[in-house]
């Protein structure tokens, strides 16, 4: 059976009109050597695309606590005797090493049967540490050192390795699933061709990005998987519709200028509404927002460069073969069966999808999100690390291994003896401060201020003890600055360690004299003030992300009804995510532990949610609109729009689900937070709201559903979707 409807100039198609896709089909062998020729020259950059991300990127612009993290550069402290974990090193053999280098036993703790935590006792040389890190080496141990550092190696490490080891298991599962959706083995390798291609671009332009500008190391697995999964549906989507063509009788070119046209035209809306959404992560106003709006949004238009240049001149290639080894499929006479009930029973439709949401939106006002200043905690129960930092918590305070650095930018230098008066005044009000367990400031060290000032003046004359004690606080290229370190009483992740924080530098300058300038600084003060003005921008970010949801559905489905309602069917899906993460967490499933939501990933979730769900929204209603406008009644056009698309939608949906969920093999929560909400997300969408929730609310609403646009005749309309 032809088309049932005759192509005209009224009809939409994709932006960049059917000359271009006819063009690309026709010169199809130059399409495919040009992009042959852009892997291979980007492959090399997309190899090293690791070399320059970073763990860091927290800081507000311009903002206090930027000031006084950058001040800390300037004083170059002289390392102290680390705390050490040795591995493959039995505490008794440790203990051994040490008494050939007279440190007592007390300094070694046992971690396991062949792991040792070795804590420096306070008098120990610089000198024996390194000594003992050599005996270790010699008798087939290794060492570690303990610190937020080391721990932040690891989380880079393991945010690299993840990318392949989910690789290695994702893509036997995708050609599985898209075999079933295909049924097809030549199609089949459409979707992986346009996925691993925009991918790889994508990851080349991050490694580019990334010598320039600060992005993070959570990045690449972020944009991989989202290219991966938009390349694959935005592909079955464009290939299904040409695929259609052809058995309608349709010539190659025209099939590929059809489905360009028309499902072409949807993806573009649909990848340029994602990338919209990511975008509205600039709000959130520091470098790692930034970085994660830049590279999802590059994503998606490495996607779109795909599948519109890339997709019709493969097409072309495959020509009839693209159906060539078919294989049988399942029978998907359940959507039929589905859509028929919701038509006629719609109320009870809609009552059994919400009575499936509620029990999660319910749970959504507890989420309490955070980003954790103990790095460690982001690590698994089951690492040494994260224990050896437990314990290094429990014998010298749970505050220890994160200090607040406090900078302070004095009026006057500190060669004069009266700076060095305030510096001791500082010191004390300082110790005065609840949970504070202890203050290092350069006032503590021996001498008094007429001779410390005088230190500064000449420091070429301190004797060594002397400098090497001052250059953990001041800098003698830059005498107006100093800094001090608190120590708290309560860990970095604590609650009351970030109102410490807020009390240190709410009172620094009524501390301070006339012209001074100081802030709180180091890990601690910067990830308190990234969770604080991360939930400050959330509603900002959120309300732009519904914005341009708002805006694509109204130009997509030319009615302000359908995009309302798709909006507000997109909020209670974020709720119900939202509650079903906090579950999760509070039950400790999935590899979770009982900890806030990372408030570093749960608005990129929420941002992608209202994305990515722009294809499956308008796909279907497009579909209802299609048979609508064909003189069907509505009950009819909605039952054959889900009984057509059902199985695509929850396919392409199913596809994404399988991306997603193999970022569980990461032993990162903030991974596996990131995987496991888009994955119920994007099942929530796709089963209970496309199948069950806007047929039956589009059948309550009748011909309203479609407000302000009208019923037009067949042939003003045309199917604009797979």
């Amino acid at each position: 059976m032809r088309c049932a409807y005759r192509m005209t100039q009224r009809e939409w198609g994709t932006p960049m009109g059917s000359g271009w896709t006819r063009m690309f089909v026709r010169y199809r062998w130059v399409v495919v050597a040009l992009w042959v020729l852009l892997i291979a020259s980007t492959l090399p950059l997309a190899a090293q695309v690791t070399k320059h991300l970073t763990s860091g990127g927290f800081e507000a612009p311009h903002s206090s606590v930027q000031w006084a993290t950058t001040a800390l550069n300037q004083i170059h402290a002289r390392n102290a005797p680390p705390t050490l974990l040795l591995q493959n090193m039995p505490p008794a053999l440790a203990e051994g090493l040490g008494a050939r280098l007279h440190i007592g036993s007390s300094a070694f703790y046992a971690m396991g049967p062949n792991t040792t935590l070795f804590v420096p006792p306070p008098q120990l040389l610089l000198l024996q540490s390194r000594q003992l890190r050599h005996l270790v080496t010699q008798h087939h141990g290794s060492t570690t050192v303990v610190s937020q550092s080391a721990v932040g190696n690891v989380v880079t490490h393991d945010a690299s390795t993840t990318l392949l080891q989910s690789g290695v298991i994702v893509i036997p599962v995708l050609v599985v699933l898209l075999l079933l959706v295909f049924g097809s083995v030549s199609a089949v390798t459409l979707p992986l061709i346009i996925a691993l291609c925009g991918t790889e671009l994508v990851l080349a332009c991050v490694s580019i990005i990334s010598r320039y500008i600060a992005l993070s190391v959570y990045l690449t697995d972020i944009v991989s998987f989202l290219a991966l999964g938009v390349g694959v549906d935005y592909a079955l989507f464009i290939s299904t519709r040409y695929r259609q063509n052809l058995d309608a009788g349709l010539s190659i070119e025209e099939s590929i200028v059809d489905a360009m046209r028309h499902a072409g035209r949807s993806v573009f809306y649909s990848g340029l509404a994602v990338a919209l959404a990511v975008a509205a992560l600039m709000f959130g106003n520091d470098a790692y927002w930034r970085g994660l709006a830049l590279g999802g949004a590059i994503a998606l238009f490495a996607i779109l460069l795909a599948t519109h240049t890339l997709l019709p001149a493969v097409l072309g290639l495959y020509g009839r073969q693209v159906n060539w080894g078919r294989i049988r499929r399942p029978d998907f006479r359940f959507w039929k069966s589905l859509s028929h009930w919701v038509t006629r029973h719609p109320v009870w439709a809609m009552i059994i999808s919400l009575s499936i949401l509620l029990p999660f939106v319910a749970l959504a006002p507890q989420v309490r999100m955070s980003t954790p200043a103990n790095l460690a905690t982001m690590l698994p129960r089951s690492s040494v690390l994260r224990q050896a930092i437990a314990k290094q918590q429990t014998l010298e305070g749970a505050g220890s291994i994160a200090p607040i650095a406090i900078a302070v930018r004095l009026p006057t230098p500190l060669t004069h003896d009266a700076s060095w008066s305030t510096v001791s005044g500082l010191d004390r009000h300082l110790q005065l401060l609840p949970d504070v367990a202890a203050v290092s400031s350069p006032s503590a060290l021996p001498g008094s201020s007429r001779n410390l000032a005088l230190a500064m003046r000449h420091p070429s004359r301190v004797p060594a003890a002397l400098r090497l004690g001052l250059e953990n606080f001041v800098s003698f290229h830059n005498p107006h600055l100093v800094v001090l370190y608190v120590i708290a009483k309560t860990g970095p992740n604590d609650a009351r360690t970030g109102l410490l924080v807020n009390r240190i530098d709410s009172h620094l300058a009524g501390w301070l004299p006339p012209g001074s300038f100081a802030a709180a600084g180091g890990l601690v003060p910067v990830l308190h003030s990234f969770n604080q003005t991360t939930q400050q921008k959330l509603p900002l970010i959120i309300g732009a992300a519904l914005a341009v949801a708002l805006i694509v559905l109204t130009i997509a489905t030319r009615s302000v009804l359908q995009a309302l309602l798709g909006v507000a069917l997109n909020a209670l899906v974020a709720l119900a995510t939202t509650g079903f993460m906090v579950f999760v967490s509070h039950h400790q499933l999935l590899g979770f532990t009982r900890q806030p939501l990372d408030s570093s990933i749960t608005p990129l979730i929420f941002v992608l949610l209202f994305g990515l769900s722009m294809d499956y929204e308008v796909i279907l209603l497009h579909r209802i609109q299609e048979y609508w406008h064909g003189n069907r009644s509505l009950n009819d056009a909605v039952e054959h729009g889900v009984a057509t698309t059902g199985s695509m939608i929850t396919g392409a949906g199913m596809i994404m689900v399988v991306v997603f969920l193999a970022l569980l093999i990461s032993p990162l929560q903030i991974m596996k937070t990131f995987g496991i909400g888009l994955s119920f997300a994007v099942l929530a969408d796709t089963w209970i709201v496309r199948s069950l929730l806007v047929p039956s609310v589009t059948t309550i609403f009748k011909g309203a559903s479609f407000w302000p646009g009208r019923r037009v005749g067949q042939h003003s309309l045309p199917s604009s979707l797979p």
